[in-house]
C-alpha cells in the first residue's frame, strides 16, 4: 500500500468516529469564536499605530535565527519593554506560545525534577514534557488543591530534586481560573527554594489584570511565579509569545532551547505589530475597551442565567449535542464551535462561547436564545 493510501485510510477513520479537522471559513459570520477578545483585529486605532511603528522600523526579515544575523537592538528593546510593563526581571521573545512551552518544559527540569501540571494543562506542554529529560510527571484533578497538595507531598519525599507546577491562569475550553493564590501558599508551605510555578496567561493577556497585564499582576504575586508566558497572538491581536523569568532563566533558554536557537526570528512587522499593541494596552481607549468587553460578559450571564459569574471570555456551554448546535447557529449567522472529544473529555462535550468587546447585545441575545431553545435536545437545521 501507498503512503497515500495508508494515510487516506487513517483520515477516513477519523471521519468515521467524528474526529477529522478541516480548515474552514467563517469570515460572514457573528464571531463567538475566535480569540480576538478585545476585537483589536478591526480596530482603526491600532491599525494606524501598527503602520506607524512598521514605518519606524524600516526593514522586513529577521535575516536568520537570534544566534546568528536575528537578534537586533528592537527585538531587545521590545523584550525590556514587555519585561517592565509586566514586573518582571527579564523577558525572551518566542515565536508561538506552542514553541516557548515546549522550550521551557523541555529543557529546564533536570532529570531527577518532578513536574507537577492541571489535568487540563495545554498541548504545548504535553509535547514538552515528553521531550523532556525528567520523567517524574504527575497530573492532578482540575483546579483542585488537595489533588496538588497530594502530588507535592509525594514528590517531596526527595528532597533533593526540584519541583515544577504547571498551570494556565485562564483555562482555554472551561473559561476558569487557577487558584493561583491558593497554589502560591501551598507551595510556600513545602520547599519554597525548589518549588517553581509556571503559570500560562494566553488567555488571560489583554483580558484579565490592570492594563491587561493578566492574572498573576491583578493578584500581586509577580515574585511568587518563577516564569510567566504571555501570548500576542489572542486579545493582543498579533503573533509569537513572551517568556517572563530571571535573567539566568532567559540565560540558560538561549543556550538549550531548540525551537528557540533554530527558529528564524520574528520579522520586523510582527514586532512592531507586538510593540503597537502593548502600546495600546496603556491607553484611554484600551481601558474603554476593556470595561465594555467584561460589561458584555456579565449581560451574557445575566440573560443565559449562568450558574456563576464567567471569570473570562470563554463560556464552555456543556451539551450532548455540541456539532448540531453549532450548525443550527451556523444558520442562523453566528459562529460558535464545537468541541469534542478528545480535545475535551468524554462526556465534557461542549459549544465553546468566546465574548468579544464589539459583539452586541442583540447578537448576545441571538446566541443566549438559540442555547436556551435547543441545549437539551439535538438541533434541527
Amino acid at each position: 500500500m501507498f503512503l497515500e493510501d495508508t494515510m487516506d485510510q487513517i483520515l477516513k477513520n477519523r471521519e468515521e468516529k467524528g474526529r477529522l479537522r478541516k480548515l474552514s471559513l467563517y469570515d460572514y459570520l457573528v464571531d463567538f469564536s475566535s480569540n480576538d477578545y478585545l476585537s483589536l483585529s478591526k480596530n482603526e486605532g491600532l491599525k494606524k499605530a501598527f503602520l506607524k511603528e512598521v514605518k519606524y522600523c524600516g526593514k522586513m526579515g529577521s535575516g536568520g535565527s537570534r544566534l546568528l544575523d536575528g537578534n537586533h537592538s528592537y527585538i531587545e528593546r521590545l523584550e525590556v519593554e514587555i519585561s517592565r510593563f509586566h514586573n518582571a526581571p527579564a523577558g525572551l521573545i518566542f515565536n508561538s506560545g506552542f514553541d516557548a512551552n515546549v522550550s521551557i518544559f523541555a529543557c529546564v527540569p533536570q532529570p531527577s525534577d518532578w513536574i507537577i501540571y492541571d489535568e487540563l494543562i495545554h498541548a504545548s506542554v504535553h509535547d514538552g514534557m515528553k521531550l523532556s529529560r525528567a520523567k517524574n510527571q504527575l497530573s492532578f484533578k482540575h483546579n483542585s488543591i488537595n489533588a496538588l497538595r497530594e502530588c507535592l507531598v509525594k514528590a517531596n519525599h526527595d528532597t533533593r530534586n526540584n519541583i515544577f507546577i504547571a498551570v494556565e491562569s485562564v483555562y482555554s475550553m472551561d473559561g476558569d481560573r487557577a487558584p493561583l493564590s491558593e497554589i502560591v501558599q501551598l507551595a510556600k508551605s513545602f520547599d519554597k527554594l525548589r518549588t517553581y510555578i509556571i503559570v500560562d496567561e494566553a488567555h488571560a493577556t489583554g483580558v484579565i489584570g490592570p492594563n491587561g497585564r493578566g492574572l498573576v499582576s491583578e493578584l500581586g504575586i509577580e515574585n511568587d511565579i518563577f516564569i510567566r508566558l504571555h501570548t500576542f497572538g489572542k486579545a493582543l491581536c498579533s503573533n509569537g509569545s513572551i517568556v517572563l523569568c530571571s535573567r539566568m532563566t532567559r540565560k540558560y533558554l538561549i543556550n538549550y532551547s531548540r525551537p528557540f536557537i533554530y527558529s528564524t526570528s520574528l520579522a520586523y512587522p510582527a514586532l512592531a505589530s507586538i510593540r503597537a499593541s502593548y502600546k495600546f494596552l496603556q491607553t484611554n481607549e484600551f481601558s474603554r475597551l476593556q470595561t465594555r468587553l467584561w460589561r458584555k460578559i456579565h449581560y451574557f450571564d445575566k440573560i443565559y442565567g449562568s450558574a456563576e459569574p464567567s471569570k473570562s471570555s470563554i463560556i464552555g456551554v456543556i451539551c450532548s449535542n455540541p456539532k448540531q448546535l453549532a450548525a443550527l447557529c451556523k444558520s442562523r449567522g453566528i459562529l460558535a464551535r464545537p468541541i469534542v472529544y478528545p480535545t475535551v473529555p468524554k462526556g465534557k462535550e461542549r459549544i465553546r462561547v468566546c465574548i468579544h468587546a464589539n459583539n452586541t447585545r442583540e447578537q448576545i441575545a441571538q446566541l443566549v436564545n438559540i442555547l436556551h431553545n435547543n441545549i437539551l435536545q439535538p438541533a434541527k437545521l
